[in-house]
């Protein structure tokens, strides 16, 4: 009888234990998968503060879009208007990534277990509008390895990068543009491209590994440019010196 009371003593004790480990496991699994919604929120309002004034100069955004933009931002047409957008948009990319780089000395790269998706892209947004590509990109790459950005995003500053640098790109992400002479009327005109690429013959189907759903002159024509191969060497001669 003292050794069948001991027995279920020793199945209450065990499964006590066990049930308690459990919660505890249970706990520790919620508390590594949980959003941070303060740090969230303001990564989307720095999400819409990045992008949203590059949505307005978007070749394909429609009319009806961009005056819901106008109202929604509270700048007119002409507030805009003559390049004065992109000065808008230099003072919104400088503040932002101040706050950017304090996110990232707190936390590391905010990726998608710490703040979601899509919000996971935001830092990787407002560092892509930058001059210090450099800096982060290391972060960047690790942050693509685990899966806490998708990989396009990596090769896409990975191609920044490179033309930052005057080098190749790899996926053919990047548009350039430059003060050309028109080979027609010999006057100065500004010109738009799609910078070098290394092994541009074989550029979409390395794309395709890399994610992208689509093509080469695709992109381009989705940023207004109508894809033609160059060289490095090519651009350099039709640069007009200054």
């Amino acid at each position: 009888m003292l050794n069948v009371l001991i027995q279920k003593m020793v199945v209450s004790i065990v499964n006590r234990y066990s049930f308690v480990l459990l919660l505890f496991v249970f706990g520790f699994c919620q508390a590594q998968g949980t959003i941070d919604e303060g740090l969230k929120k303001e990564l989307d309002g720095i999400y819409k503060s990045d992008q949203i004034l590059r949505e307005y100069i978007d070749s394909e955004t429609t009319d009806s879009r961009k005056l819901e933009i106008l109202n929604e931002t509270g700048y007119s047409k002409d507030d805009l208007a003559n390049g004065k957008v992109y000065m808008i948009l230099n003072t919104r990319d400088s503040i932002n990534l101040i706050r950017i780089e304090e996110i990232i000395a707190k936390y590391g790269y905010p990726g998608k277990t710490l703040v979601g998706e899509p919000t996971n892209e935001a830092a990787w947004y407002v560092i892509q509008h930058t001059n210090k590509i450099a800096n982060y990109f290391p972060m960047i790459q690790e942050a693509g390895a685990s899966n806490e950005i998708p990989f396009t995003k990596v090769a896409m500053m990975h191609d920044r990068l490179l033309t930052q640098e005057g080098k190749e790109q790899l996926y053919g992400t990047q548009g350039a543009g430059m003060y050309i002479l028109n080979p027609t009327s010999g006057e100065k005109e500004f010109w738009h491209y799609i910078w070098p690429i290394q092994n541009a013959e074989s550029v979409n189907e390395l794309r395709k590994e890399a994610g992208f759903t689509s093509t080469v002159e695709e992109n381009a024509k989705r940023m207004g440019i109508v894809y033609k191969r160059y060289t490095l060497e090519e651009i350099k001669q039709l640069r007009i010196k200054e």
